[in-house]
């Protein structure tokens, strides 16, 4: 952990980016102070576009049923789909006023925050882009 290398995931109770330090055991939220458990290397989560349950399933995997609601949702990890990798970019802001990490699609010029609903405008300074 001396590395200082960070992953992420989504809370298992407010549904939030989290970023922890990897090889954490479990990660809790400052939000809802839920605690959720590290998935494994080879396990990956989603949240389900129907009906927002979060889903664990095995790295890899094309798409994964919702046993909630049986909507079937499309993993899409660059890995598994190269040609789409300009779609998979994602990119962080800190929200303008409560200074939450806010994750969205790259390219878009303003993202609202889900905990305090304010429209923070990105600018291109202030983007950190990931691809998956």
């Amino acid at each position: 952990m001396s590395s200082g290398a960070q992953s992420q995931l989504v809370c298992s109770g407010c549904q939030n980016l989290l970023l922890y330090p990897v090889g954490a055991t479990s990660v809790c939220c400052a939000v809802c102070n839920a605690v959720t458990a590290v998935p494994p290397p080879e396990m990956a989560q989603l949240v389900c576009g129907g009906c927002h349950t979060l889903l664990m399933y095995i790295r890899g995997a094309t798409s994964v049923q919702c046993s909630c609601c049986h909507t079937v949702n499309l993993a899409l990890e660059a890995s598994n789909f190269p040609s789409l990798l300009t779609a998979n970019q994602v990119a962080h802001v800190n929200c303008g006023n409560c200074r939450m990490l806010l994750m969205y699609q790259y390219g878009a010029s303003s993202v609202k925050c889900a905990v305090c609903n304010f429209v923070t405008s990105v600018r291109v300074s202030t983007l950190f882009v990931l691809t998956h």
